[in-house]
């Protein structure tokens, strides 16, 4: 099901598109970068991707137009992260949504917020993907991540790859980088987006899936011990 939503979220209203493929495995929100929007053309592919896989998304408008007009507030890393801190209660609360584990998908400085975002809510988020993200402007909070984050990079990013990296070494969380050869950092060659798609549908899946197992084992346990008790 596919609907354009309102969220309101510290006293500004933003606009959604939310998707919800029957019997989805789990929601990804994503988190546009500086100068771009929630229906960019890159953004929209990849929900596409990540909804034929069975993965709800929720794209969302990080600020408003007027905000938009600011040039500073697209680098204001902290009034990001509160949009997107919101926008996941929102859909914590939703009931389309409530039930679904959730991911985040963040660009450029998207994922700063995507990455802060996650430290906030702890394993609340099960899996983070950054696409040529800014993950150094996260600051000190890198290190309080726990949700198992991919970092992608093109290979002709070569300065991202280097914040990337020095970001990547203080990250304590389940974490791995992937380099695309020859894309840069829009990832408009041939194949270099597609290979994005690919790269974060197993990343999603798998911890969706992983997370599923886990709880499942515990409910075993549970029960076991109850009949031991018993």
């Amino acid at each position: 099901m596919d609907s354009e939503v309102k969220i309101r979220i510290g006293g500004e209203t933003l606009d959604g598109s939310l998707a919800v493929p029957d019997g989805a495995v789990g929601l990804v929100i994503f988190a546009h970068g500086s100068g771009s929007g929630r229906m960019s053309p890159r953004n929209t592919y990849i929900v596409e991707e990540l909804n034929n896989a069975g993965l709800a998304t929720l794209l969302f408008d990080l600020m408003t137009e007027e905000e938009d007009r600011v040039y500073e507030n697209r680098f204001d890393i902290e009034l990001l992260t509160d949009r997107l801190v919101g926008a996941t209660k929102w859909c914590m609360d939703n009931a389309m949504t409530a039930d679904l584990k959730i991911g985040y998908f963040g660009s450029s400085t998207g994922a700063a917020a995507a990455l802060s975002a996650s430290a906030y809510y702890g394993t609340k988020i099960k899996a983070v993907v950054s696409r040529g993200g800014r993950p150094d402007l996260t600051g000190d909070e890198l290190d309080l991540i726990e949700s198992p984050t991919l970092l992608i990079v093109g290979g002709e990013d070569k300065e991202i790859i280097v914040l990337n990296r020095q970001a990547y070494s203080h990250m304590g969380c389940e974490k791995k980088m992937e380099i695309i050869p020859g894309a840069t950092h829009l990832f408009e060659e041939e194949g270099a987006l597609e290979r994005v798609a690919d790269l974060a549908i197993n990343w999603f899946i798998g911890h969706f899936a992983l997370e599923e197992k886990t709880l499942t084992s515990q409910i075993k346990q549970q029960v076991a011990t109850v009949g031991k008790e018993n």
